[in-house]
């Protein structure tokens, strides 16, 4: 932790931050209380994580906002915000300016630039386009007892709240 703040982390209550030594933290990042980063984590410049963020194997890039959320084996690019109480489980990608809100569940996806999935939605097994809108209730009905489908939603759509989305399906 000494040798992170030494290169310019921000570490706010560093005894109730857990850090594992092969993290990668850039400078002017600044990590909140109660988070944990874990395994082979690259954490780009001028990011906020936390507070109580748990971040495992994963790549988040520059300008980056992760509050009170998990993600696990999965990339968040530039600019975006996560949470807070999202779950980014694996293989997971957020492109840039992205939102992913409160109590929305992204696995095994793509999410395109500029984005915003607010609150209260399920993204499994997708691939979203740029500047979509995933209203609120939006779930991606991956699985049918047997096999898992793609869902897929194109560049500029809006899905509306309350939207059930059975794969395999695609939105132009």
């Amino acid at each position: 932790k000494r040798k992170l703040m030494l290169e310019g982390v921000t570490l706010v209550s560093p005894e109730t931050i857990y850090i594992e030594k092969n993290v990668v933290i850039g400078s002017d990042t600044e990590v909140l209380p109660g988070s944990i980063i874990r395994g082979k984590t690259v954490i780009g410049e001028s990011c906020v994580i936390g507070p109580n963020a748990d971040i495992k194997d994963s790549i988040i890039n520059n300008q980056v906002k992760i509050k009170h959320s998990t993600v696990i084996e999965s990339s968040v690019d530039d600019c975006s915000v996560v949470g807070p109480y999202a779950y980014m489980r694996p293989k997971s990608i957020v492109g840039k300016d992205v939102k992913i809100g409160d109590f929305v569940e992204i696995k095994n996806s793509t999410i395109g630039d500029g984005t915003k999935i607010s609150h209260l939605t399920y993204v499994g097994d997708g691939k979203v386009g740029k500047n979509v809108n995933l209203g609120c209730g939006v779930v991606f009905v991956n699985y049918n007892g047997v096999t898992k489908g793609l869902t897929e939603v194109e560049d500029n759509a809006f899905i509306g709240c309350n939207t059930n989305l059975i794969a395999p399906v695609k939105v132009e």
